[in-house]
């Protein structure tokens, strides 16, 4: 018997922060179900070696270095990617930051406004370029939003942070409507603890000063006895949202995180 057809045959995926973690693990999967898949981020080194890894399954898609937060670099990222294969079916706004997690007080105005940038203006941007050429196909798009900022909010100093995933929540809902007569669906994954790398990127300050001490003994994820996520259990949940099989399925949120938001 003859292969089955793949998922996303003649689909074209935007990835962004695609280089790593969540959105790594996304582009691998799109891509190993057919997708031609768009890695975008601002570390070259770690999109070439995303794409080899597809390349070496069989997989096709390119490589587009852009700081999402940068207007020029992403109207120029969305066109190459859109003008290589005619159209643009799937986007996965990944791309984010933790950023500075301090007390208000404390919190300079440049780290604030950074991580504004790249969580919420970086979506925008990405939306605002994609959602143009989604326009003539249909398709799906997938913000990676948080438990932080919908469910939770005990991170300390996580202000600005919860803040943007907020944000990306309230965008997913109202553009399910603008979108929907376009035949665009708009969802939400918002993670919990997942064994990632971003935690090496996270700067916090004055903990003391704004933690609310909770002890949990057992673990705070109940799923798991308080074993963290892995990248694939997200992946496994965005290409799902990304294919037909959601196709009644629009601005809605989805907590991939084992129980952690409702005990927290």
């Amino acid at each position: 018997m003859g292969r089955e057809k793949k998922e996303f045959a003649q689909r074209t995926a935007l990835v962004t922060g695609a280089g790593s973690g969540i959105g790594m693990g996304a582009a691998l999967k799109l891509a190993r179900e057919g997708a031609f898949v768009g890695l975008l981020g601002r570390t070259e080194d770690e999109l070439q070696s995303v794409m080899r890894d597809i390349e070496a399954e069989g997989g096709q898609g390119m490589v587009l270095v852009a700081d999402v937060s940068v207007d020029e670099d992403m109207s120029k990222a969305v066109s190459t990617l859109f003008d290589a294969t005619g159209r643009l079916d799937i986007i996965v706004a990944n791309a984010g930051i933790n950023g500075i997690w301090a007390p208000i007080d404390d919190m300079k105005p440049a780290e604030f406004d950074q991580t504004i940038a790249i969580n919420l203006r970086g979506t925008y941007l990405t939306l605002h370029y994609g959602v143009a050429c989604m326009k003539k196909t249909g398709g799906s798009i997938v913000v990676v939003s948080s438990i932080n900022g919908t469910r939770t909010f005990t991170t300390p100093g996580a202000t600005a942070y919860s803040a943007t995933k907020a944000a990306q929540l309230a965008m997913v809902q109202q553009l399910a409507l603008e979108l929907g007569r376009y035949r665009i669906r708009i969802n939400a994954v918002c993670p919990g603890a997942i064994d990632t790398e971003i935690d090496d990127n996270t700067h916090m300050r004055k903990r003391a000063q704004t933690e609310v001490p909770v002890d949990f003994p057992l673990g705070d994820i109940p799923l798991t006895g308080g074993e963290a996520g892995t990248v694939d259990d997200v992946a496994e949940t965005i290409v799902f949202l990304a294919s037909d099989r959601a196709r009644h399925v629009t601005g809605t949120p989805i907590w991939i995180d084992g129980g952690q938001s409702l005990l927290r």
